[in-house]
């Protein structure tokens, strides 16, 4: 593989991710969906045919245990540590509840739940996923290798900044969103680096979360 390929793509890759985020463009929730696009098309350059193999799409993994049994129960269960006690911890420490407003005309519109579950899945699901986890930690590992302290950076540094990027929820949210990120990405690197099983557990977590502000829990 040629040193462009291996090596000065992704990061070009990264840096234009991040110009995209922090450029003023307006495009808002799309975009993770045109980051999730960019990474696919990096990461093909860079594998090839290999690319969603390489990303944590193995043929193998996905399969009905791992995506409505495993995932789903997980994710109940990250759901539960994170409304009970990581929201109640984090609120306590900032004294700030956390600003959940961006979601408010989501109450009781039917229409607007049906929308957001297919744009949850799409971008939050599979784009947070392929971006962070398939993408930017593995890249790291690639670069930095997968030992205990390379792996403790890798799931610390990524989880801080994932969390910044929901800066919308206040500094709770921020926090608490940091410590779910870092327990995905180590489930990520405990399951050989499954995406299959990493987008269905974010995206029922967000199912889960999605029909509580639908019902105003």
């Amino acid at each position: 593989m040629s040193l462009f390929r291996s090596k000065i793509l992704p990061v070009i890759t990264i840096i234009l991710l991040f110009i995209i985020w922090k450029a003023p463009l307006g495009l808002d929730y799309f975009e993770m969906i045109i980051a999730m696009l960019i990474v696919l098309l990096s990461s093909y350059i860079e594998f090839k045919s290999e690319f969603l193999k390489q990303l944590g799409f193995k043929r193998s993994d996905f399969t009905s245990k791992n995506i409505l049994i495993i995932a789903p129960a997980l994710a109940l269960f990250l759901f539960l540590v994170y409304y009970f006690v990581l929201l109640p911890i984090v609120t306590n420490i900032t004294q700030q509840p956390i600003d959940f407003s961006n979601f408010n005309t989501l109450k009781d519109n039917p229409v607007l739940l049906i929308i957001s579950f297919f744009f949850i899945w799409i971008s939050a699901a599979f784009g947070e996923e392929i971006v962070w986890r398939g993408y930017f930690m593995k890249q790291f590992v690639k670069f930095f290798g997968d030992g205990k302290l390379s792996l403790f950076i890798n799931i610390l540094v990524l989880g801080i900044i994932f969390g910044s990027f929901h800066a919308y929820q206040g500094i709770t949210g921020q926090i608490v969103t940091s410590i779910i990120g870092m327990i995905l990405a180590f489930i990520f690197y405990k399951t050989k680096y499954n995406l299959w099983l990493s987008v269905a557990i974010h995206g029922f977590f967000d199912t889960i979360a999605l029909f509580l502000l639908y019902f105003s829990f």
